[in-house]
């Protein structure tokens, strides 16, 4: 501590001094407040309540006002506040409900003046005028607030937020009638002290309670609030409807906010839980700190400026039983130690690059932009000569490299999220309409990954036989690519001996599987089929040509054709009858139970010219009842990798949905989660809200699913008064009548409830279905022709 630096400051007759200090504490403290000359300091706990003399070099303990030999709740004390008119006048709030004044003019040990007990829970806060001696503001956990004139034993005006518990109240410096509560349920309303029936304003500044409150010192408008959402936001109340101006997003909780004297956009904040340091916040740059106190060992309870008009001293209090004296010469500064340097892509592909502008002043080549965006090209922050630090270390200049409009169009994207379809359907019917979105989009490569899914995991038996390919005439409809080829496909050697050969052993699985049930396409006239190349030459006996490439070969026995051989009774091998679309089967029954035939030629298949033809068409999905689609499922997973990777989380995300379980499991869930957060993100960049939220519902991923269920309030006012509904019952607090009551049958709707955004009258969906079967008009009796959508 001897290293650290002293700061004198002179303020008006007076002068300042010291240096960062501390003392221990008997106790945790819960508060601590300054009395007007920022001599003496008072910290105030469950289980402390002492005065301390701020000296140049120390603190020194002056009073404790703990006396008695059982002292009270009255002493255990949430809040504390030193009055800035009155010297000797001190306020507390007790945990047991009790508002205790203190005189320390008393020349008695005990200096306790008034108690006022109408509170019935924890008072939360407690707030003195500015400029009335004898005003006294308190808020409590029972959701009231009371005024108290401290010439009288009551308190003079009651204040109901018609809410959840009060956790901060302040008067404003400025207004010499108004006053600011924050509440539990996020809500900040602004009361004039002249009418307690009712309050004159209020908004809701935080998703969460809101833990304080502070007017600015200067602006008469701003007011800054902190909430449990972690946010510390400005709001310019001079308008109409109270304006968010700034946003702060910190780490922890908010518990604490205290605007900086003399430095209009400076404000000081400690956490409630989990982070022990103290902040200063340039609100003007709200991502990094401009100093921090990392003194406490736990959670920092309390902080009061010094001096109103003094803004390099700071006192804390904290729950690790020390009071810190904290001067800015000492303080971190989070913003030695950040990176000038940052990346970014827009989304639409432009790029925005952030560096030292050091680094890249040479350059010759920077220009302003002459576009229509909203902000210039370069930004400079320009240095404030009254701060106390000096950003030069960290200055940057930022460029922006533009994409050209065509390349970096992102259409698609917004065209396939919207015309996806992802559940709903059968497996085959969604890949067939997935690739023809793909397709209409010239994105080919995904348009085919679709196709070979639906070949994959779909089986051909559920598709009809109306759209199997058994003729060969003109209005037949064909078998997809995979499952058929031409014979002018096959290998010039091959000639006019080709045959097919079946084998009754298991095959290679690089050749072609036919079964039994492969159709054999004939065509209807007796000439060749044209387009064909098979010459019209007769098929005879045995083939010399190498059969290997295109046949199966009976591999359990490499020599069955080297068995014995009986020689045929004809020279020539029966031709069957000509029939019209012959059936596979009976085709080759018919020759197998020939008495004119042999075992060996029973197996064979002769193509006659007649019986030549250009498509075989097989009715069975390839490898079926040999390869399950789980032996295609790692490929599969290969491929949604592989889209990831490229950029393409829509693709797999996509996939993920449609298959669900069949390729879940290949896929751990840390790398689905990821997957699924990112497409949502883009999703809701491009403020596709309704395709993100289907998103979520139809994730597999539990951490994704309840995504849409959390940070969704909904606020409801009274059909009646207007005034916000709690959250107790279906009866508004204020007129005592139902909220949502039904049109028709004038019972509370506890459920699902419909209304007409015209006339604002509604009801149970069934009932106003029904009602508007027979009738257009409002069932309320308004006389509104009532539309629904």
């Amino acid at each position: 501590m001897e290293k650290m630096a002293r700061v004198t400051t002179a303020l008006g007759g007076n002068t300042l001094s010291g240096r960062t200090m501390f003392c221990h504490l008997d106790a945790p403290a819960n508060a601590i407040s300054v009395c007007r000359d920022a001599a003496q300091v008072v910290v105030a706990g469950r289980n402390i309540f002492k005065i301390y003399s701020i000296e140049e070099e120390q603190f020194v303990e002056k009073l404790n006002l703990r006396v008695g030999r059982k002292p009270s709740l009255n002493f255990s004390c949430a809040d504390v506040v030193w009055h800035q008119m009155d010297e000797n006048l001190l306020a507390t709030a007790a945990t047991n409900g009790v508002v205790v004044t203190w005189n320390l003019g008393k020349p008695s040990r005990n200096k306790q003046d008034q108690l006022f007990t109408e509170h019935k829970r924890t008072v939360n806060k407690v707030c003195f005028h500015p400029t009335e001696v004898y005003m006294l503001l308190s808020g409590s956990q029972d959701g009231y607030m009371k005024c108290f004139d401290l010439r009288k034993k009551d308190s003079v005006s009651t204040f109901s937020g018609q809410s959840e518990s009060v956790r901060d109240v302040q008067f404003s410096i400025r207004d010499y009638f108004t006053f600011a509560a924050t509440f539990e349920n996020g809500n900040v309303q602004l009361w004039d002290i002249r009418r307690p029936d009712r309050y004159e304003r209020m908004f809701t500044a935080h998703n969460g309670p809101v833990f304080c409150c502070d007017w600015h010192l200067e602006d008469r408008g701003w007011l800054a609030t902190g909430g449990r959402d972690k946010m510390v936001k400005v709001w310019d109340m001079n308008t109409t409807r109270a304006k968010e101006i700034y946003c702060v997003q910190t780490i922890a909780s908010v518990a604490r906010v205290k605007w900086r004297p003399e430095c209009k956009h400076h404000i000081a904040t400690c956490s409630m839980m989990v982070d022990h340091n103290i902040y200063v916040w340039d609100v003007r740059r709200p991502f990094i700190p401009s100093a921090m106190f990392e003194e406490h060992k736990d959670v920092t309870t309390g902080i009061v400026w010094r001096h109103l008009h003094d803004p390099y001293f700071l006192l804390s209090g904290s729950k690790d039983s020390t009071l810190y004296q904290h001067i800015f010469k000492d303080a971190s500064q989070p913003i030695d130690r950040a990176n000038p340097e940052g990346l970014c892509y827009s989304l639409y592909g432009d790029l925005a690059f952030a560096a030292k502008e050091s680094l890249i002043s040479s350059d010759s080549n920077r220009k302003p932009y002459i576009g229509d965006r909203r902000h210039p090209i370069f930004f400079k922050r320009k240095l404030d000569p009254t701060e106390q630090f000096e950003y030069i270390s960290s200055s940057s200049a930022l460029s922006v490299f533009e994409t050209d409009v065509e390349s970096g169009s992102m259409d698609w994207f917004v065209h396939t999220a919207k015309q996806y379809a992802l559940a709903g359907r059968p497996l085959a019917e969604l890949c067939d309409h997935n690739a023809k979105v793909a397709k209409g989009l010239d994105r080919n490569q995904v348009a085919q990954t679709w196709t070979m899914l639906r070949i994959i995991y779909s089986s051909l038996g559920n598709v009809s036989s109306a759209n199997l390919n058994h003729s060969m005439g003109k209005g037949s409809a064909a078998l997809p690519l995979m499952n058929s080829f031409n014979l002018k496909d096959i290998p010039s050697g091959l000639g006019s001996e080709s045959r097919l050969d079946r084998s009754k052993g298991e095959s290679r699985t690089e050749n072609i599987l036919m079964d039994s049930s492969s159709t054999l396409i004939n065509n209807e006239d007796n000439e060749e089929t044209e387009g064909s190349d098979v010459p019209a030459d007769y098929l005879l006996g045995d083939v010399e040509a190498d059969e290997d490439d295109l046949y199966m070969m009976d591999h359990e026995n490499p020599h069955a054709e080297e068995q014995e051989y009986s020689l045929p009774q004809e020279a020539f091998p029966l031709r069957h009858e000509i029939v019209d679309n012959p059936s596979a089967l009976d085709h080759l029954q018919d020759k197998a139970d020939s008495p004119h035939v042999s075992g060996n030629e029973a197996e064979t298949v002769s193509l006659t010219p007649v019986e030549s033809f250009s498509l075989i068409s097989i009715s069975h999905s390839l490898y079926e009842n040999r390869l399950p689609s789980d032996f295609f499922s790692p490929i599969v997973r290969d491929t949604l990798l592989f889209y990831a990777e490229q950029g393409d989380v829509q693709t797999a995300v996509s996939v993920l949905i449609v298959l669900g379980e069949r390729i879940r499991k290949e896929i751990d869930e840390q790398t689905q989660e990821h997957w699924y957060t990112s497409y949502i993100d883009l999703l809701q960049r491009f403020q596709l809200w309704n395709i993100s939220n289907e998103v979520i519902k139809l994730s597999t991923c539990r951490a994704i699913n309840c995504l849409n269920q959390a940070s969704t309030t909904l606020h409801v006012n009274c059909s009646n008064c207007k005034r916000p509904m709690s959250n107790r019952g279906w009866i508004c607090d204020r007129c005592r009548q139902c909220a949502s009551m039904c049109a028709v049958c004038h019972h509370v709707v506890k459920g699902l409830f419909v209304w007409c955004q015209g006339c604002s009258h509604g009801g149970h969906l069934q009932h106003i279905m029904k009602w508007l079967e027979t009738s257009s008009h409002c069932p309320a009796g308004c006389g509104h022709l009532c539309e629904y959508t």
